[in-house]
């Protein structure tokens, strides 16, 4: 398959599948714009070479057919201020008679954003009629929304049946994601060390024993790290655990140890009487949890230590936050942990935050720019580092 950069697009129209879920307020603003801002240089490119662009995207979850709320009308003002004034035209549908004639009309320079296709149901269920109908908007297919890329919808995957393998391709977005996540899979410089948080193992266990047979070390914070103590005989107090994964979490710790790779679990934990921002708060260690005490982060000793494996490292993905960052009082060891992963970098270390929260937290410590890459998929990237076939990417390559 070509790199994107080496296609050329002069006179073709560009069928683009980009990932403009973005969340907007009560006033219809955007108050996050970093999918678009990523999709911007694929579609610059496109325009550059002489094309034409027809893109196509969700917003939200939209229940029952069009709703003004999820309409992808507020996104082309700024869509447009994106790309340096250019007019950007607006469909107010996606597979209408005008909708399509639209497109077809388009002249090479020109930008065709459609309307949400999740107004259609027909779009999740990744039904072939519809699919057929949006690949009449492009002689060419380009899929750039890797946050979609592990659900076989109809704009993300089933329309590749309609576009013969030559007219198909990432666009540099979805490219860099690919690129990025392998570099973590495929012979990673090590060490290697994986910083896993969130609330449930549950949610992690499929990547959790992946990353057992690539990392060196692997930092367990968040709610599942509770799991994991419980599971040893810790008292845990009134914290966040699935009691039904106990003997899960004991299986994962002895499989780590045959592969020689070292999980580190908190020894100590901010707790607070009750879960609030204003909560009653002190530090303990994380085995000796009174109860009616939770833990909602990792305490400065397990920062520290955190810290340290994470500097000595030459890799580095991560996944979920330490604990409930969102809440000033329990937002250290997150941020602790993204300044080591910051540092890391700079001493020459590869980092990958792998979407979701973790994409919040490394944007609101205002560090984004001094890791790797930020990967803007959270579900997608999970299930790609987990080492399953995405049909967003399976659609293009295979």
């Amino acid at each position: 398959m070509a790199n994107f950069k080496d296609l050329n697009f002069k006179n073709i129209g560009a069928l683009v599948r980009v990932d403009f879920n973005v969340p907007l307020n009560d006033a219809y603003e955007i108050t996050d714009d970093t999918r678009m801002t990523a999709a911007i240089p694929t579609i610059e490119k496109i325009l550059a070479d002489g094309g034409s662009v027809v893109l196509m995207s969700h917003l939200g979850r939209p229940k029952d057919g069009p709703t003004e709320k999820y309409s992808l009308k507020h996104l082309v003002a700024h869509l447009s201020h994106l790309l340096g004034g250019k007019e950007v035209i607006f469909a107010d549908d996606c597979i209408s008679d005008e909708a399509l004639k639209m497109s077809s009309n388009l002249k090479p320079e020109q930008v065709l954003l459609l309307e949400n296709l999740r107004f259609y149901k027909e779009e999740e269920k990744g039904d072939e009629a519809f699919a057929e109908k949006l690949s009449k908007h492009g002689d060419f297919w380009v899929n750039d929304a890797f946050g979609t890329a592990h659900r076989a919808h109809a704009s993300t995957t089933i329309v590749a049946k309609f576009f013969p393998k030559d007219k198909r391709s990432f666009g540099y977005l979805m490219e860099t994601e690919v690129n990025n996540g392998n570099k973590v899979i495929d012979n990673p410089a090590s060490p290697v060390t994986a910083i896993v948080g969130g609330a449930k193992v549950s949610d992690k266990i499929k990547l959790l024993e992946k990353l057992i047979d690539i990392s060196d070390n692997i930092l367990i914070g968040g709610g599942m790290a509770y799991t994991f103590i419980k599971a040893q005989g810790g008292q845990i107090g009134k914290s966040l655990c699935e009691n039904e994964f106990l003997d899960l979490a004991i299986t994962t710790l002895a499989l780590a140890k045959d592969q020689n790779c070292q999980i580190h679990l908190p020894s100590d934990s901010v707790v607070a009487d009750n879960f609030s921002a204003d909560a009653n708060f002190k530090i303990v260690n994380s085995n000796e949890i009174e109860e009616d005490w939770m833990g909602l982060d990792i305490g400065p000793d397990a920062t520290e230590a955190y810290s340290n494996v994470i500097k000595n490292s030459k890799t580095i993905l991560w996944n979920g936050p330490m604990g409930v960052f969102e809440f000033e009082n329990f937002s250290k060891g997150t941020f602790g942990v993204a300044n080591a992963v910051a540092d890391a970098t700079t001493l020459g270390a590869f980092s990958l935050i792998g979407g979701g929260d973790s994409v919040a937290a490394i944007n609101k410590a205002g560090l984004n720019d001094k890791v790797s890459f930020v990967s803007t998929g959270g579900g997608a990237m999970l299930e790609f580092l987990e080492g399953k076939v995405l049909p967003g990417i399976a659609a293009v390559t295979e």
